[in-house]
């Protein structure tokens, strides 16, 4: 069972996408926890990300990408400017969607604003895991030659 996990977390893609899945939870559980709180959605959204930036660094860099430790705070400076930049777009589909026209998921789930956060928050994070991973990829983590 150890070799089996091993070889999971030894293939990066594999191992990306659970680590992308385990923020993506981070994520979204510390925005609902937080909009549940507060009702304030573009706080939740700025936090959530803050955190979810946080966790994927740490697991980017020591086991998706395996980064030695030399020159990790330019990696960690380029990752969360990246990261900051899915964050605007989050901030920017969580204004349009659920502050400005909430009816537009509104009118599936009976008008209820907090399904309505529910639903841009998922939309929301399938996008950025997919923007992420090509920033992580092309821009932060290189392999050296």
């Amino acid at each position: 069972m150890k070799r089996i996990i091993k070889a999971f977390f030894d293939n990066e893609i594999l191992s990306y996408l659970f680590f992308g899945a385990a923020t993506t939870l981070v994520s979204i559980l510390s925005r609902l926890v937080i909009y549940h709180i507060s009702h304030q959605e573009i706080l939740a959204t700025v936090l959530a990300n803050l955190i979810g930036i946080l966790f994927a660094f740490l697991t980017n860099d020591t086991i998706v990408f395996k980064q030695e430790r030399r020159n990790w705070p330019t990696r960690l400076a380029k990752f969360f400017l990246a990261r900051l930049s899915t964050l605007g777009l989050d901030v920017l589909l969580t204004y349009i969607i659920v502050t400005t026209f909430p009816d537009l998921i509104g009118q599936f789930v009976e008008y209820n604003i907090d399904r309505v956060n529910v639903v841009e928050t998922i939309l929301a994070q399938i996008l950025i895991i997919v923007l992420n991973y090509i920033f992580s990829k092309i821009y932060i983590f290189k392999r050296s030659n």
